[in-house]
């Protein structure tokens, strides 16, 4: 039977992308809906559905008119669907559920009900977004930028801008920040305390601020910078004013900076100022083996290491942890696969894998890759381990991150199920504020018909016991599952060595 499409406009509606995507994944769980998607009419947004086949040839929308789209396999289904999600979308906000009564529209009405705000967190589609942050940045107020497809023409000239003003301009694509203690989008709730992070990654940032917190210490503030910041095009802007804030911070008496390698040109810059401050930094260059240091900073390869080094002597959470040891408690279930199958929410926390597990002697594929790990449509990623980041656009195609909707991982974990080369799989759980409410439960629904001799499943939880989804509640529900858990993200991927072939290397990192 053929799948039953409809489309509804919503025209001159907007909401928050982060809205949109919980209630698209609420339409889709239902019974028969195939697919649900509900996004603004951007050319972006238009093209992304029509690739997903969510979008009706006759369908007339503009960037700020609302698209819904649901896909079920009957007609009466599909039309159900609908009308619940638009009464969703007409449902009175009220005090009693927890939201106020009346919202403001605007940048302006915002500004005038809080008067004392000094922060504006941006979350509109990408064609949209320069503008509004150009309008936070004009009323002298500090802004993270959630939207992405922004271009680097206008990212550079809102940087510009905002140090001009003294400002902080976080973002495009900023996922992750915790400033003074307030958790800013896809954010953990953690300890406060002493330690700063400057992150150009979303899920390094939490991983490393949940490993301190979970450890016992805190964080003072975590800077944002977006994931372009350190490109020769904007010279790392927010990055060095990042430094300049921390510097200045009394709260703050030791940094660790996160991002993927830098332009070398840039990589000089910040280490050099880096160089100039009075406190002790951690530089996690996460894909580079080294970096040319100063004498007040120390090179960490992994998250964990950078956390570990971040901590000193109090140490990260699971450093009994043995991953030989519980490899050999676990039963090969598979003694001819080879295969390391990695499915990660997680941006950073796929490209740790791929540290780690070359590190280990692995040859190693992602559709994200580190410098030195070949692409998985390229001829030479013909039989290695396959380290796949599915939060990238050709997994997320009209559906909402994994960390929002872990329904996304589902087919590529069915797959590596009923794949003989695999020996194990290696999955992340990223929770806290924005995350899905209890994704453990999810991956156990998925997992809970597997064959006997299917791969091993090794996972890690990035999170903390005060998060609302508890860290230990999600490890507890995975466990009783079946599913092996390692402390951290980098200790999942050494047990997933240790797993898979007999002659396992333990990495040894540079500069450790």
């Amino acid at each position: 039977m053929s799948a039953y499409l409809l489309n509804e406009v919503r025209k001159g509606f907007y909401l928050d992308s982060v809205a949109l995507m919980r209630l698209s994944r609420e339409i889709a769980s239902h019974s028969r809906v195939l697919e649900a998607a509900l996004m603004m009419g951007t050319p972006s947004n238009q093209a992304i559905m029509r690739t997903a086949g969510l979008l009706g040839d006759a369908v007339a929308a503009q960037g700020n008119d609302l698209i819904v789209a649901i896909k079920a396999d009957n007609e009466e289904t599909a039309r159900s669907a609908l009308t619940e999600a638009l009464k969703a979308l007409d449902r009175p906000k009220t005090a009693a559920s927890g939201e106020a009564a009346w919202r403001p529209r605007s940048l302006a009405a915002a500004v005038k009900i809080a008067a004392d705000a000094n922060l504006a967190l941006i979350s509109v589609p990408g064609e949209f977004a320069a503008a509004e942050a150009r309008k936070a940045l004009n009323r002298g107020l500090n802004v993270l930028m959630f939207s992405d497809n922004v271009s680097l023409a206008d990212e550079l000239s809102l940087k510009q801008q905002a140090r001009d003003a003294g400002l902080l301009m976080m973002g495009p694509d900023c996922g992750t920040a915790i400033i003074g203690g307030a958790p800013l989008a896809f954010a953990n709730k953690v300890n406060r305390g002493s330690i700063g992070i400057i992150g150009a990654s979303g899920t390094g940032t939490q991983e490393v601020s949940c490993l301190i917190s979970e450890a016992g210490e805190g964080i003072s503030h975590a800077i944002g910078v977006g994931g372009r910041d350190l490109k020769q095009e904007i010279g790392g802007i927010t990055t060095l004013m990042a430094i300049d804030a921390l510097d200045s911070d009394p709260q703050t008496d030791r940094v660790v900076l996160i991002s993927k390698p830098p332009h070398p040109d840039v990589a000089k810059a910040v280490l050099a100022r880096i160089g100039r401050s009075p406190k002790p930094y951690t530089v996690c260059f996460i894909g580079a083996a080294s970096a040319d240091l100063p004498a007040n900073a120390r090179f960490a390869v992994t998250l964990k290491e950078a956390a570990e080094k971040a901590l000193g002597a109090k140490g990260c959470i699971g450093a009994s942890f043995d991953p030989a040891a519980a490899a050999a408690r676990l039963a090969r279930r598979r003694t001819q696969a080879q295969r390391i199958e990695g499915l990660f929410a997680g941006g950073t926390l796929c490209a740790e894998a791929q540290v780690i597990l070359a590190a280990g002697g692995r040859k190693v594929t992602s559709n994200a890759a580190i410098p030195g790990v070949p692409y998985v449509d390229t001829p030479e990623a013909a039989g290695r381990d396959r380290i796949i980041d599915l939060g990238a656009d050709e997994y997320t195609l009209g559906r909402p991150h994994p960390m929002i909707d872990p329904s996304v991982r589902d087919d590529a974990l069915r797959a590596a199920l009923h794949n003989p080369e695999i020996a194990v799989i290696l999955l992340d759980l990223v929770i806290g504020y924005g995350a899905h409410a209890n994704p453990a439960a999810h991956l156990a629904a998925v997992v809970a018909d597997r064959a006997a001799d299917a791969p091993v499943l090794v996972a890690s939880v990035t999170g903390t016991e005060r998060d609302r989804q508890v860290r230990s509640a999600q490890i507890k529900v995975l466990e009783q599952a079946g599913i092996v858990v390692a402390p951290s993200n980098a200790q999942a991927c050494e047990l997933a060595l240790a797993l898979s072939a007999n002659d396992v290397k333990v990495p040894r990192y540079a500069n450790s």
